[in-house]
């Protein structure tokens, strides 16, 4: 008997694909092949920093839209749960939830992403986001512990990082915002230092050059 504990995702490969029940009916993540997808966790239903994020992520949701980005929550409740706290969100708070919520009763996805940690919880998953790219590769994972929630922003800003990235193959500074410079590569031979200096970016030294670009 093979008791090896499974391989966890890790960064530029495959996520792991799965079908499960939601709010919205059986998923499943190769459905959104050609959407970044945004798959988070959340320790428990009812509870008030859960909600607080579920708030916050409905009132984005079309913003998360107009980036391509589809959102999949998920918690180990159930789907009856899932489906009395979001019309209690929307009831209480006057937003409606409009993306699909896993019920992971059976913990196969939450096991097949690491979402439970034992030092935290043994049965609840922990805060994490796991962001997708249209290909089905993960691109930033972020874990958050169980008393604080997360930064909405952040996640935004990590996307249109990223798809900066695709579109320009340029990398992004430290408190990076779109409309901000963003960091050319820097060369890796003699020859491409040379020419770096004479290429007309904002530059520093050789290897630090910045350019603006459209977003």
């Amino acid at each position: 008997m093979d008791n090896a504990a499974p391989s966890l995702p890790r960064l530029n490969e495959p996520a792991p694909d799965f079908t499960a029940n939601s709010t919205h009916g059986e998923i499943s993540l190769s459905q959104y092949r050609g959407k970044w997808v945004v798959l988070f966790s959340h320790p428990a239903d009812f509870t008030p920093v859960c909600t607080t994020e579920f708030i916050e992520f409905a009132r984005r949701y079309d913003e998360f839209q107009q980036k391509n980005v589809q959102l999949i929550g998920l918690s180990i409740d159930s789907i009856y749960a899932h489906i009395a706290w979001i019309r209690n969100i929307e009831q209480n708070f006057d937003v409606k939830v409009q993306f699909p919520l896993i019920a992971d009763l059976d913990m196969k996805v939450a096991q097949l992403y690491g979402m439970v940690h034992p030092g935290a919880a043994s049965t609840a998953t922990v805060r994490c986001v796991f962001i997708i790219d249209p290909i089905g590769n993960i691109r930033a994972m972020i874990y958050y512990p169980l008393t604080n929630g997360r930064n909405i922003d952040e996640i935004a800003r990590i996307i249109d990082a990223l798809q900066t990235h695709e579109a320009h193959k340029v990398a992004t500074p430290a408190n990076w915002r779109p409309g901000d410079k963003v960091i050319v590569p820097p060369p890796v031979t003699q020859s491409g230092a040379e020419e770096r200096v004479q290429a007309g970016f904002e530059m520093t030294d050789w290897y630090f050059c910045k350019k603006s670009v459209e977003v």
